[in-house]
C-alpha cells in the first residue's frame, strides 16, 4: 500500500476547511486542518508534511508570513496559496516567497486536486536519481537542465522559454496547465502582448514533438493547455 501523502491545509474558514479536509482524506491523502496561521506554524513544527496549502488571508499570521517561515526551514517543500483575491500584486507576491501554485476562490474541489497531484509527480519524476531533471513524453526525452528534447538519435536544444513551458505541461501531462499560472510564472505578467508569446511557444513546441503521433498539446478554452500522450 502506498504511503499517504501529508497534506498541512491552514484555511480559517471553517466550513470550507472541513470540507477541503474531508475531500482530500476521502482521495487518500492525510490531511490536517489549522483554523489560522499561528496554529498551523505549531503544527509544521510537530509533524512531517509532504505539501502545504495555505490560505492567504488568515488572523494572527497571515498565508505569506506563515509561508516565509516556512521557506526558512524547507526550500523544497510544495506550497499551494488559496486566495479570494485575483489581484496580479498578491500572485507574483506568492511566486516571489517560493510558492509552486495558487488557486483562486471559489473553486471546483477536483482543481485542487489536479494541482496536488501535478506537483507531486512533478517531484517524483525530479527525484529519480539518475534521471533528476528528465522526463519521458512518449517517444521524446526532455532534459530539464540541459533544454535538450530527444528522440531516436536526434536532439533539438530548446530556447529557455520553451524549455520552461514543456517543463510546466510535461509536470501536468495529461491534466490542464492554467494559461494565467504558465504566463505569470514564466513571462511574470498575463497581458495580452505575453499571452500572444506563449501562444507562438506553444506552436513551436507542436512542431518539436510532431514526430510521435501519440503527443498532443491541446487548447482548453478559456482555461489553458493539455499535453495529452496517449498510451
Amino acid at each position: 500500500m502506498d504511503k499517504k501523502i501529508k497534506i498541512l491545509l491552514a484555511e480559517d474558514d471553517i466550513n470550507l476547511g472541513s470540507l477541503l479536509t474531508q475531500y482530500l482524506n476521502a482521495k487518500n491523502f492525510e490531511a490536517d486542518l489549522f483554523g489560522d496561521g499561528e496554529k498551523a506554524w505549531d503544527g509544521f513544527n510537530s509533524k512531517h508534511y509532504d505539501i502545504c496549502i495555505l490560505d492567504i488571508m488568515m488572523p494572527k499570521k497571515d498565508g505569506f508570513t506563515l509561508a516565509k517561515e516556512i521557506r526558512e526551514l524547507n526550500q523544497k517543500i510544495p506550497i499551494i496559496f488559496l486566495t479570494a483575491k485575483t489581484l496580479k500584486d498578491d500572485v507574483l507576491e506568492g511566486f516571489k516567497i517560493g510558492a509552486d501554485d495558487y488557486i483562486t476562490k471559489p473553486f471546483v474541489m477536483d482543481e485542487l486536486l489536479f494541482r496536488i497531484e501535478a506537483i507531486m509527480r512533478r517531484i517524483n519524476q525530479s527525484g529519480n536519481g539518475a534521471n533528476m531533471g528528465t522526463y519521458i513524453i512518449g517517444n521524446y526525452t526532455f532534459d530539464v537542465q540541459k533544454q535538450h528534447l530527444s528522440i531516436n538519435d536526434e536532439t533539438v536544444k530548446l530556447t529557455t522559454k520553451e524549455a520552461e513551458l514543456l517543463e510546466l505541461l510535461a509536470a501536468s501531462k495529461n491534466t490542464i496547465l492554467e494559461r494565467n499560472y504558465a504566463l505569470k510564472l514564466i513571462w511574470k505578467d498575463d497581458n495580452y502582448f505575453n499571452a500572444r508569446s506563449m501562444d507562438v511557444y506553444i506552436t513551436k513546441l507542436r512542431k518539436h514533438l510532431k514526430k510521435d503521433d501519440s503527443i498532443e498539446i491541446l487548447n482548453v478554452h478559456g482555461k489553458g493547455y493539455k499535453l495529452i500522450v496517449s498510451v
